[in-house]
C-alpha cells in the first residue's frame, strides 16, 4: 500500500495528516506555525510519520500548501530583483508599470523597469512593431542585475506574440536559466494589474525555489523519497517546476485547501464552509466541489492583481479571538487575537487574556484547559458575547449565498469548537470527523489541474471549434502541470461575449482537472 502526506500552513497552525491510498487518515498532527514557516513544516513532517508508524519507503506523495510566498510579498523580503517589461509604446507610455502597487513595494521592484515599442489591439491587431533592438539592449543592460524578468504585452491574452518573441531574444542573451515570467500565462486582459500579477510572480520565483529545495531535502532527511507537489489557490496540486514557473499560483492555497478538504469529508459538492482558525474565519463557496473563484480585482501585499482568487469573506473571530469587555456591560470581540499563543495566553490554559475559547468553555460548550479558571466570570455577559460571536458567522454566511434559500454549512478549522450545531441560513451544519486538520486534507487529496482564460474571435472557428479549442488548451495545461491524461476532466467552463469587441469576441475560462500521474 502506498501513503501519501498532506501538510497545510496557516496563519496560526500548521497541520499535516498521512492518508493511505483508499484516503483514509492513518495519522494528523497539529503544530504552531514558526515565524520562519518552515520550523513548523518540518516538525509537523517528522511527528506525522512517527504517529502512523508508516515505513517511510511506503510514502509515494508529499503534497505542501504554504504561504511563504504570501509571506515573501507581505513582508517585502527575499524578493527577487525584478527586470519589468512592457511591450505596450506608445499607447500605454501615460501609464507606468507598478500602478496599483504601494510605495515601499514599487520602490523595491521598480529598479529596472523599461516600456518598448510593441503589442496589439484588443482584436489582435498589431499596434506597434516590436522593438527587438531595444530588446537586445536592455538584455545587455540587466545582465548580472536581476534574478528574474517579468515581461508584459498589451492585450497578450488576445495575443501572445510579442510576449514569446521577446522571452526568446532575452533568453539568447541571458542564458535559459534566467526565470521570466509571461504576462499572458498569469493574469487575463486587464493591462495594469496583469503586470502586477506577472511582476509580483517574478519576485517570488527564487523563494518558491528554496521552499521546494527546502521541503524536498526534510523529506530526504526523513528517509522519505516522495513525488512532491505544491497546492495552488484554485484546490488543486501543481509539480514542483510548475510551481517554481507560477509561485503566485501558492498564494491563498490554505483556504482552498479547506474547501476541498470540508468536500471530501462530507460528500458534499455543493455548500459553505466555513473554516474558523485561531485568528480569523474564512467563509468560502463550493460548486462542484471546487471553490467558487472571486470575479473582482484582488489585492495581495496592497498591490492590485486580476490573477484567480477563491472568492473568500474572511472576519477578525478565531479560537485566539480577544474578547474585552467593559464595566457597563458592553464589550466587544477582537479582531485582535493571541494567535498560535493560545495555550499560554487564554484564561482557561492559565494565562492573562480573555478570548473567544474562554467563553465557550465558559458556558459549557467546549471542553477544553481547566473550567474552574473561567468560573468567575458573568454568565449572563457572557452568554451575549457569545451570541455576537454566533452572529458574525451568521451574517457572513448571509453575505455569502447568491439566494435566500437556506444551504448546508461546513464547519472545520480548529476553532469551528466554538460554533453550535444551528446557524441561521443553514438548511443543515455538518461537523465531520478529522474536521480540525480538513486544510491537510484538501491538500493531500487535491488532483491536478489546468486553467486557460483567453479572448476568442468566433469568427475565426467558429462556436464550437473555439470552445473545443480552449478546453485542449486547459487540459494540455493539466497535464503539464502533472495530471494524468486518462483521467482529465472539464470541471468548470465559462463563456462570456464581448459585445463591445469586433470580431464575435468572447471571454472563455476553461478549468481541466485529473488525479495524479504515476509518473508524475
Amino acid at each position: 500500500m502506498s501513503y501519501r502526506i498532506g501538510i497545510d500552513v496557516g496563519g496560526t497552525h500548521t497541520d499535516a495528516v498521512l492518508l493511505d491510498s483508499a484516503y483514509r487518515v492513518v495519522a494528523e498532527t497539529k503544530s504552531p506555525t514558526t515565524e520562519d514557516v518552515s520550523t513548523g513544516i518540518y516538525r509537523c513532517l517528522r511527528e506525522v510519520i512517527t504517529r502512523s508508524g508508516v515505513a517511510r519507503e511506503q510514502i509515494k506523495y508529499a503534497m505542501l500548501g504554504t504561504t511563504h510566498c504570501t509571506n515573501a510579498i507581505v513582508e517585502r523580503k527575499r524578493l527577487n530583483r525584478v527586470g519589468v517589461i512592457r511591450i505596450g509604446a506608445p499607447a500605454t507610455l501615460a501609464v507606468k508599470p507598478l500602478i496599483g502597487v504601494p510605495d515601499d513595494l514599487r520602490q523595491q521592484l521598480a529598479q529596472h523597469v523599461y516600456v518598448i515599442r510593441g503589442g496589439h489591439e484588443f482584436d489582435g491587431r498589431q499596434i506597434a512593431e516590436l522593438d527587438e533592438q531595444r530588446l537586445y539592449e536592455i538584455a545587455q543592460e540587466v545582465k548580472g542585475k536581476v534574478d528574474s524578468l517579468a515581461i508584459t504585452s498589451v492585450f497578450s491574452p488576445v495575443s501572445k506574440e510579442h510576449e514569446l518573441r521577446a522571452a526568446g531574444i532575452l533568453r539568447e542573451v541571458l542564458g535559459e536559466q534566467l526565470p521570466i515570467s509571461l504576462s499572458h500565462e498569469i493574469g487575463s486582459v486587464g493591462l495594469l494589474e496583469r503586470e502586477n500579477a506577472t511582476i509580483l510572480n517574478a519576485a517570488v520565483v527564487d523563494v518558491a525555489k528554496s521552499t521546494a529545495a527546502g521541503f524536498v531535502n526534510a523529506l530526504k532527511e526523513e528517509g522519505v523519497e516522495a513525488k512532491v507537489f505544491f497546492c495552488q489557490n484554485d484546490g488543486t496540486l501543481m509539480s514542483v517546476d510548475y510551481a517554481v514557473k507560477y509561485p503566485i499560483l501558492t498564494i491563498a492555497c490554505g483556504p482552498t485547501n479547506s474547501i476541498r478538504g470540508a468536500s471530501y469529508l462530507t460528500g458534499l459538492a455543493d455548500a459553505l464552509v466555513v473554516d474558523v482558525g485561531g485568528t480569523t474565519t474564512d467563509v468560502g463557496v463550493l460548486i462542484n466541489s471546487f471553490p467558487r473563484e472571486s470575479s473582482l480585482a484582488v489585492e495581495i501585499g496592497g498591490a492590485r492583481t486580476n490573477f484567480r482568487m477563491p472568492d473568500l469573506l474572511s472576519i477578525g473571530l478565531g479560537g485566539g479571538t480577544v474578547i474585552r469587555t467593559q464595566a457597563d456591560g458592553s464589550f466587544t470581540i477582537g479582531p485582535d487575537s493571541v494567535g498560535y499563543r493560545l495555550p499560554q495566553r487564554g484564561l482557561v490554559f492559565g494565562g492573562d487574556t480573555l478570548t473567544a475559547t474562554d467563553v465557550a468553555v465558559a458556558l459549557g460548550k467546549v471542553r477544553l484547559g481547566d473550567p474552574q479558571k473561567v468560573s468567575h466570570l458573568d454568565r449572563t455577559l457572557m452568554e451575549r458575547v457569545y451570541q455576537g460571536m454566533v452572529e458574525m458567522v451568521e451574517e457572513a454566511i448571509d453575505r455569502m449565498k447568491t439566494s435566500g434559500d437556506p444551504v448546508p454549512v461546513i464547519l472545520v478549522g480548529g476553532g469551528s469548537i466554538l460554533l453550535p450545531d444551528r446557524l441561521r441560513g443553514a438548511s443543515q451544519v455538518v461537523r465531520p470527523d478529522h474536521f480540525g486538520v480538513a486544510n491537510a486534507i484538501g491538500a493531500a487529496i487535491s488532483q491536478i489541474s489546468g486553467q486557460i482564460e483567453r479572448v476568442f474571435s468566433l469568427d475565426e472557428l467558429g462556436r464550437e471549434k473555439t470552445l473545443d479549442l480552449a478546453k485542449q488548451i486547459a487540459v494540455d495545461e493539466a497535464i503539464k502541470a502533472g495530471a494524468d491524461p486518462a483521467t482529465i476532466e472539464i470541471v468548470d467552463i465559462e463563456d462570456v461575449p464581448l459585445a463591445y469587441l469586433p470580431g464575435n469576441a468572447t471571454r472563455i475560462r476553461v478549468k481541466a482537472a485529473g488525479t495524479l500521474a504515476k509518473d508524475a
